[in-house]
């Protein structure tokens, strides 16, 4: 009986070692891994922007790569391409949305409601996947603040306006009257002359 069951101990270390050599055979034939790399995870932008959602992955095989948005408004897969073979753009994003081989996506003419979690999946053929995302934000232009230093300029160039009229009409003023007593000083001396003339 005992025999059998060493016999049977040596076919399972066969077989465990024989799986085990064909799995580290395996792992080193299939193409290992993928990496992403997001720059700049945080991204400001104001309404009507363009803006790219910058990424760079790398793996040995072909990659599969797709974008989603998340925001209050809910989720939205944006675009989904495989490297050299198809690019499947969601009808939202159509004429918006630009890809590029690195991974990277460009955004045209963003809205408020752009702003959000951007979810970039990187999947390879032999299924390792890689994730990153990019937190955007949109800013509207305040156009009550451009109103208002609008509204003060056209003041300021007013009041100065009135400003330059007030002290032309005080120069005339002050040369009429220098003129008027210029006269005064002149009628005021032939009189004088006049009357030394008749005393004589």
């Amino acid at each position: 009986l005992m025999r059998p069951l060493q016999g049977c101990r040596g076919r399972a270390v066969v077989v465990g070692t024989v799986t085990l050599c064909l799995a580290a055979g395996w792992a080193l034939q299939t193409p290992g891994g993928v990496s992403l790399v997001v720059p700049q995870p945080n991204i400001n932008a104001t309404v009507a922007q363009n803006i790219l959602l910058s990424v760079e992955y790398s793996c040995r095989g072909v990659a599969t790569i797709e974008w989603k948005h998340v925001s209050s408004w809910g989720t939205t897969s944006i675009v989904e391409w495989r490297s050299g073979n198809y690019v499947n753009i969601s009808t939202v994003y159509k004429d918006r949305v630009t890809t590029f081989e690195n991974g990277s996506i460009q955004l045209r003419n963003v809205g408020m409601r752009d702003a959000g979690y951007y979810f970039v999946t990187v999947m390879e053929e032999h299924g390792t996947n890689a994730y990153g995302t990019i937190v955007v934000n949109v800013y509207e232009i305040i156009y009550e603040d451009l109103h208002f230093v609008a509204v003060l300029f056209a003041f300021l160039a007013a009041v100065s306006a009135v400003l330059i009229c007030f002290m032309w009409l005080c120069n005339k003023s002050l040369h009429l009257f220098q003129k008027k007593t210029t006269h005064k000083l002149t009628a005021s001396t032939t009189e004088e002359i006049e009357l030394e003339t008749i005393e004589c």
